[in-house]
Formats: C-alpha cells, sequence, structure tokens
C-alpha cells in the first residue's frame, strides 16, 4: 500500500508545481490536498474491497435460457 500513497517527498518538481495549481484551485494548502487525497484513494480502495467481498458471497442467479436448461436435464416424472 505504500506505494500507492504520495507522499510530498516522492513528487518531481513538475508533479508538485501541478499538485500545488490543482490545491490552490481547490483552496488548500499543497499537504491538506495530498492528504485529503490520500484519504479518498484509501476510501476508494475499502469499498472496492467490499464490493468484491459482496460479489464473491452472493450466487448469480440464472437466467431463463439456464433455468430452461435445468429442466430439460431432470428426469421425467
Amino acid at each position: 500500500m505504500a506505494k500507492t500513497e504520495v507522499k510530498a517527498e516522492v513528487l518531481t518538481e513538475a508533479q508538485r508545481a501541478y499538485e500545488a495549481r490543482r490545491a490552490a484551485k481547490a483552496g488548500m494548502s499543497l499537504d491538506k490536498w495530498l492528504a485529503e487525497k490520500a484519504r479518498l484513494r484509501r476510501a476508494e480502495e475499502s469499498a472496492a474491497k467490499l464490493a468484491e467481498a459482496a460479489k464473491v458471497q452472493e450466487p448469480e442467479k440464472k437466467g431463463w435460457f439456464g433455468r430452461l436448461m435445468d429442466r430439460a436435464h431432470k428426469p421425467i416424472k
């Protein structure tokens, strides 16, 4: 997870200038902007993990053709 965090020390001068412009446009300091950006990234990652876990737990419902094939494979009474 350390790779996904953006730290002020790791940014090149061009990246730092770009992020500073974005922070100024949002009315924030560069440090506050980077902290907010990292917080949002962590929130997105945790939401993605929760969505993936929910998808794994819930079995996929069969469609019309799948139900028809299930009936076709059952023995005749």
